[in-house]
């Protein structure tokens, strides 16, 4: 018999000095258990314990596959042979059910009152060490994908525009902030080699790591299409059959998308809205260009063709392009939307691209009241100054 804790003798009643050897054998017992953070450890822990303290046949933890003794196994699974062993089940702190622990006594013979009192005591003991166990192996997994969402977060971060054009007469500004570590929405500028810019603001439907990987994905068929030469409107539909040839997954994380080309010399704007919020232009005199969606969203069905809009940025001109996560910040029961996001743009007194959309990340922080952020929010604003006019001395 092993040494680790001294047994009382095998008689029905527990004596004061019995009662004594089995505390300070329980004692020790529970040190062995709880010196591991393992699962299996403090399993196999327990079964040792049963097997070579207590002097039991054989020993096992329904389900586990762990068994301990001569016979070493006797199952995982309740047979009429096995359903007749004495069991101690390991609850969790909410009462749920771990495992069980199944007892085969020497020669078949029945617990002695000291044995079934000890092993309750150490089946108690048992189920605290492997829920924490159990709790520290959540808290490696839980660290580790925490340590990969950061890093996640991080790419994502890289391949937002790390530096905008200096275009004179022009003030562009774009903001980003996910719901989560990473998100689902997109937003670019690229410069072209006849010195016009395409613009592009995207959201992929969903929030989180999934639909990150799809925006990565956009981002890189994007990127490669834009520098061919193709139209708006060609650039539309090679995006939405792309999208729709990613396969399933990537149909039902659909993309909304609106881009425009800016020749900023002429100020000739030329915008395709695939499935998006519309895109404002608000004009010095006030009168503002909306620019609607002319089909579905990109890679939901396949063959779609879209039309482009174009009208002029004039001096003293401003647009817009967001994502819904601006419109549907709540208060209550109450929702910012379009109509009160067009105003505060339309209204705002700055010139600066960065001014604007401080100004109305200001006012929709306001209007949610500190609220947490339910969705991904992106919005990308460009700005033309006013001419100021010449003066006679």
């Amino acid at each position: 018999m092993a040494t680790g804790f001294h047994l009382p003798g095998n008689d029905e009643t527990i004596d004061l000095q019995q009662q004594v050897a089995r505390l300070q054998a329980l004692l020790e017992a529970s040190r062995q258990v709880h010196s591991t953070i393992r699962e299996e450890d403090v399993l196999q822990q327990v079964l040792r314990i049963v097997v070579r303290e207590l002097e039991m046949a054989g020993a096992t933890f329904l389900g586990t596959g762990l068994s301990y003794g001569d016979p070493p196994s006797i199952g995982d699974n309740v047979t009429a042979e096995t359903a007749a062993l004495p069991a101690y089940p390991l609850l969790d702190r909410a009462g749920r059910r771990m495992t069980e622990l199944l007892v085969a006594p020497p020669d078949g013979r029945d617990l002695t009152i000291y044995e079934a009192d000890f092993l309750e005591g150490l089946a108690l003991q048992a189920a605290v060490a492997l829920e924490n166990a159990r709790n520290h192996e959540r808290n490696l997994q839980w660290a580790r994908v925490q340590q990969d969402l950061d890093a996640a977060r991080n790419i994502q971060r890289s391949l937002l525009p790390q530096s905008l054009p200096s275009i004179p007469g022009y003030s562009l500004g774009f903001r980003s902030i996910t719901c989560y570590e990473v998100g689902g929405d997109y937003l670019d500028i690229v410069e072209l080699p006849d010195h016009s810019l395409l613009l592009a603001v995207a959201d992929v439907a969903g929030k989180g790591l999934a639909s990150a990987i799809m925006a990565s994905s956009f981002r890189s068929a994007f990127r490669a299409m834009v520098v061919s030469g193709l139209s708006m409107e060609e650039l539309a539909m090679r995006m939405n059959e792309h999208h729709w040839n990613e396969g399933e997954e990537a149909r039902r994380r659909y993309v909304t998308a609106i881009f425009l080309r800016l020749h900023p010399e002429s100020g000739h704007v030329e915008v395709v809205n695939a499935g998006h919020n519309p895109g404002f232009l608000v004009q010095p005199d006030g009168q503002i260009c909306q620019f609607d969606s002319s089909g579905t969203p990109l890679g939901l069905l396949p063959g779609m063709r879209y039309t482009s809009q174009e009208c002029l940025f004039t001096p003293g001109s401003r647009l817009l392009f967001y994502t819904d996560g601006l419109t549907e910040v709540f208060r209550g029961d109450e929702e910012f939307g379009p109509e009160r996001l067009l105003e505060e743009f339309s209204r705002c007194p700055a010139q600066k691209a960065d001014d604007i959309l401080d100004a109305l990340w200001t006012t929709l922080g306001d209007f949610g009241e500190g609220g947490p952020q339910a969705d991904d929010m992106s919005a990308m604003a460009v700005c033309r100054g006013a001419v100021v006019p010449e003066t006679n001395e």
